[in-house]
């Protein structure tokens, strides 16, 4: 549980050096545009601790949302969007089902791919709304942030820091497609890096391997056809054509919620920094454990 703790205090230190570098006569102040669900969850705690340390903390999301709520450790701003609870409620749910069933892999797929069309169509919806909404990019434009504190899944925050032309902080798991890995231009051989949904492992046979580049193949058909409206929005709202790669590419810090101890071995540039156990709170010890070492020690 100590490392827990360690993993905790180094990702918030990491971001508060970043902002002591950025200002460094007084706290920081960060922008947050969040990814909704488990991937909030996990970024409030940092944002908790930033706050604790006197940094000035904005999140921006949309008022229909799952988990992000109002805080006295930062300012949350709001915004509409045409969607009402219920229906985010059904979409996450139907998306999750399939993301985790089982069966076989070609079902698994074409299911995916049908409902990434529905998911992706549901954050552009309120990706636009945000971009296009005249007081609060107002706001957000006078407000000088020294930095964004965003999940690039959906990559609304990157396109906004871009646009305000601060430095962005990825928090992230990982990426569909390995775009994480493109994006900082980290090599990503397919014959040796397992594919998401084959349940290869690193020691796989030829037939394997060639399922593995097979699949790397399809992943970009698939990535192309989910974040096509997301490269559209960027180009419209930066003035000029703009990939998910060139888009992604610009990301300052990297914190991957992994530990690198327990992920298959690749190379990763200097600027990607591992916080595995940020998703693990510290826990009371059992009252019978605690009897049982009193009595022995």
């Amino acid at each position: 549980m100590a490392r827990v703790s360690k993993c905790s205090s180094l990702v918030a230190t990491g971001v508060w050096v970043l902002l002591s570098l950025l200002c460094p006569a007084s706290g920081g102040k960060l922008l947050v545009v969040p990814m909704d669900g488990s991937h909030w969850l996990s970024m409030r705690s940092v944002l908790v601790a930033l706050g604790q340390k006197g940094h000035e903390v904005v999140v921006v999301a949309p008022e229909v949302n799952l988990n992000v709520k109002a805080s006295e450790y930062y300012t949350l701003r709001t915004y509409p969007v045409p969607l009402t609870r219920e229906e985010l409620e059904a979409r996450a749910r139907s998306f999750a089902n399939d993301l985790f069933e089982r069966g076989a892999f070609l079902r698994r797929v074409a299911a995916l791919y049908e409902k990434v069309q529905v998911i992706s169509s549901l954050y552009v919806s309120s990706c636009t709304s945000l971009l296009h909404n005249k007081d609060l990019m107002q706001y957000l434009e006078g407000s000088r942030f020294d930095a964004v504190l965003t999940d690039p899944v959906v990559p609304c925050g990157q396109i906004l820091a871009l646009h305000l032309s601060v430095p962005s902080v990825f928090f992230l798991r990982g990426l569909p497609c390995s775009l994480d890995l493109q994006a900082a231009q980290c090599p990503d051989p397919p014959s040796y890096i397992p594919r998401t949904f084959t349940d290869n492992s690193d020691h796989m046979t030829f037939i394997q391997r060639v399922e593995n580049i097979l699949l790397k193949s399809s992943e970009s058909f698939l990535c192309h056809f989910a974040y096509l409206p997301f490269e559209l929005l960027a180009s419209d709202v930066l003035h000029r054509p703009v990939t998910m790669k060139e888009l992604l590419s610009h990301g300052s810090i990297w914190l991957k919620r992994m530990d690198f101890v327990f992920e298959y071995p690749m190379p990763v540039m200097p600027n990607m920094v591992f916080i595995g156990g940020i998703n693990c709170g510290r826990k009371k010890p059992f009252s019978q454990v605690s009897d049982f070492l009193d009595k022995t020690c």
